[in-house]
């Protein structure tokens, strides 16, 4: 009997656009042979319509929604009532035996997908409220990663509405603690969005007054002169680390567009790093995994000094991108799990933690 899956995608959030791209991806690699496959897109302005066609490059360019047997749908928060397609004079109801949630950022990675999902107790790949939560705000996974004496960035709280007639003294606060260049990031946001790297007092006050319009709670780091590092994570009560992978981002920092726009970035597949060194991101990737209460997958970025090769959390992302270029699958896949196994995986494992 095939599995009935309902793939979210979109959503109310600066990283729609990430989303559909990612979404596409695992769409295409789904075995239709394993899985009845319910797509269903939220828009930007927060519609819930069930994808009808097949053609899956209709996501990345957001013509996906114009589809003439699309109809409104939700998945209702009630339990055994599953998705709900709102057809001309009737609601159909589709059970699902779990949903896969390729949503990027905010309402769908920060724990609001994941609290529907609990409410209508369908299993939902990924981690669950609380690891999605407090992942999602880089201060809290500060405060635990502290917990867990896992080595990171010195960084520092600023309150976006607390700019406001204080930007100067603000700044003159953070200089006493840093020194530049400094990293400003939203509290909230991933894929870069919103991130901005200041080299001296007018490029931070810019980059504060850019990182507000994302969320109140702005995150403020030292900056780390290192290699880039990412590792791919999976499991439940017995995570594993891929093999880890080095971004060489081609820019002054791997922003968004370095990410899934120019083809400035390269990746190196494994990194350029000892296996010593290999084996300490590993082991303090899983230690974080842990340490957040993850499940099902994330992936964990670090840095390398190239000072002296110390290991440096940068931070944990819990729905990774799944593009055709994402790092996530490219590492499981250069650890012996391809992409379609991959997503076999975290199904069953989704379907595992929820029993």
């Amino acid at each position: 009997m095939k599995i009935n899956v309902c793939v979210l995608f979109g959503g109310v959030s600066p990283e729609h656009a990430v989303s559909l791209r990612s979404a596409e991806s695992v769409l295409n690699n789904m075995d239709s042979e394993k899985y009845d496959i319910y797509p269903v897109g939220i828009t930007r302005e927060g519609k819930w319509i069930f994808f009808s066609g097949t053609d899956y490059a209709m996501l990345p360019d957001d013509t996906w929604h114009s589809q003439a047997e699309n109809c409104p749908a939700a998945i209702s928060p009630v339990r055994e009532q599953g998705l709900l397609l709102f057809r001309e004079d009737t609601i159909d109801t589709v059970h699902l035996d779990v949903v896969f949630p390729v949503l990027h950022g905010e309402n769908g990675e920060d724990g609001a997908i994941q609290g529907l999902m609990q409410l209508a107790g369908i299993p939902c790949v990924g981690p669950n409220v609380a690891a999605s939560a407090v992942a999602m705000d880089k201060t809290l996974t500060k405060l635990v990663i502290d917990h867990a004496k896992i080595p990171q960035a010195r960084w520092h709280l600023v309150r976006g509405k607390g700019l406001e007639g204080k930007l100067e003294s603000t700044i003159r606060d953070i200089e006493d603690k840093f020194n530049y260049p400094v990293f400003v990031k939203p509290a909230g946001t991933g894929s870069s969005v919103g991130v901005s790297k200041a080299a001296d007092s007018a490029g931070l006050g810019k980059a504060l007054l850019e990182a507000a319009k994302y969320d109140d709670k702005i995150l403020v780091e030292e900056f780390i002169y290192g290699r880039e590092i990412e590792v791919a994570v999976m499991g439940n009560e017995s995570p594993m680390a891929s093999v880890c992978g080095e971004i060489d981002s081609g820019a002054e920092f791997y922003d968004y567009e370095a990410k899934y726009i120019t083809d400035t970035s390269v990746a190196y597949i494994p990194a350029r790093i000892s296996q010593e060194t290999e084996e300490k991101v590993r082991n303090y990737a899983v230690r974080a995994y842990n340490a957040l209460g993850c499940r099902g997958l994330s992936r964990v970025d670090f840095f390398v000094t190239y000072a002296d090769n110390s290991v440096i959390l940068n931070e944990v992302n819990t729905l990774p991108g799944f593009t055709s270029i994402s790092m996530y699958p490219k590492l499981f896949a250069a650890s012996g799990i391809p992409y379609r196994e991959l997503i076999d995986s975290l199904i069953r494992l989704a379907m595992e933690a929820h029993k």
